[in-house]
This record gives C-alpha cells, structure tokens and sequence, in this order.
C-alpha cells in the first residue's frame, strides 16, 4: 500500500487523514495551501434570498461580517459546509453533494449571496436568478516540505487532489524538483480538477461524486491494483 499525499489545507487536510487511517491507508499531511481572510465588506442592504457557500473556510476566516447575515437561510455544498455553518449560528436549507452549480440550477428565482474564496468556480444561474459574489478570504500557496519531497523521490505514492488550484500547484512543484510524476498516482475530486493535473501520471483517477468518502474508496482502490 502506498503512501497517500494530503495536499488540502487544515483543518480539511486532518479529518481527510483520519479518514484515510480509518481505510488502512497511510495519509502524509503536505497542505499545499494556509487559508488567509481577506478584508471585505458586506455589500449594500438588499433582500437576500439565501446565502451560497462552497467551503467551510468562509465561516473560519469570514471574520465578524458574518454576524449581520445570519438571519440568511444558508445553501451549503455539502455536508462538511453545512456543519461549520450551524455552528456558526446560521440556519441551512439545502446540502448539496455536487459542487455549487447542482444548487444553484434548481434555486427559486431571487438575489443571492454567494461567500466565497479568491480561487472559486463561476457559476451558470437561471435568468430569474441573480448571485452577487463577495470573497473573503484566499488560498495562499505553500511550499512542499523537504522531508515530502525527498520522500516523493525515493518512492511510488499517490497524492490528493481537492481542487483544480491544488493540481497546478502539485505539478509546477513536481517539475521544479525533477520528480518523476510516472511514479506518481493522483486522485482527483471532480473532472475539473484532473483536467487540471496536467499528464505524465502513473494513473489519474477521478471520483463518482465529489467528497471524501467518494476519493478514498477509489484512492483504496487504485493503491491496490496498481
């Protein structure tokens, strides 16, 4: 069995590892990224039909702007978003399962808030629906430790892929230290973020739906055969 690289930023990257350990694999946390807030200002007064939220990294790092729009039914893309949001203080409508857009084809015609992340997906509304994006806080690139990196070299592993940010990240990484990426398998969480990846992997996986659980069966499932 492989080891299995973690490059998603805490507190994501320990609860993807505790999982992992859960599947008798051997997660390696190498987060790729540190969240950081941004200043932003909430923006003038309007009837909100609900709020969008593609990551809990808004409520961690959204900062106390947060507090005038709890009143705003929150629609959460998944179920990790939807916690972090109830222990917030904000009530939560709808838990999707596919990334935003799933949510937002079937939303009632209305204004929306989405919060979001410096890297997010744009998103594809119905004519009736109308979305104003605030970022609040941004990905900032890490380096891969040492210690990752020699072991990279000196062993077949298989590295996570949360986001499309993170593929490009992990490939300009594995050329600027010579890596052999035929040595290398990756995971990925969603089509997007394999197109992402660039080619020359020893295998390229993408999961059945996007989440965790989805990407480490499959991840248990190529350190298997391959």
């Amino acid at each position: 069995m492989r080891p299995v690289l973690v490059l998603r930023p805490e507190p994501g990257n320990a609860a993807t590892c505790t999982a992992a350990r859960a599947l008798g694999l051997e997660p390696v946390p190498a987060p790729l990224f540190v969240y950081a807030a941004r200043a932003w200002h909430v923006p003038p007064c309007r009837a909100w039909d609900g709020l969008l939220i593609g990551s809990a990294a808004v409520f961690a790092h959204g900062g106390a702007g947060l507090h005038t729009l709890r009143s705003i039914p929150v629609h959460a893309v998944g179920a990790a978003t939807a916690r972090a949001a109830q222990t917030a203080g904000f009530g939560v409508v709808r838990i999707g399962s596919g990334g935003l857009q799933p949510i937002v084809a079937s939303l009632p015609p209305g204004r929306y808030l989405r919060l979001a992340g410096a890297a997010h997906v744009a998103l594809d509304p119905p004519a009736d629906v109308h979305i104003d994006d605030v970022i609040v806080y941004a990905a900032v690139p890490q380096p891969l430790a040492p210690a990752v990196v020699a072991r990279l070299a000196r062993e077949p592993v298989l590295a996570l892929l949360h986001s499309a940010e993170a593929a490009r990240h992990f490939y300009e990484h594995c050329v600027r230290h010579g890596l052999a990426r035929d040595r290398i398998m990756v995971a990925c969480l969603a089509p997007r973020v394999a197109a992402a990846a660039g080619s020359g992997w020893q295998a390229i996986g993408v999961a059945a739906f996007p989440g965790d659980d989805a990407m480490l069966s499959m991840t248990r499932q190529m350190c298997q055969t391959v």
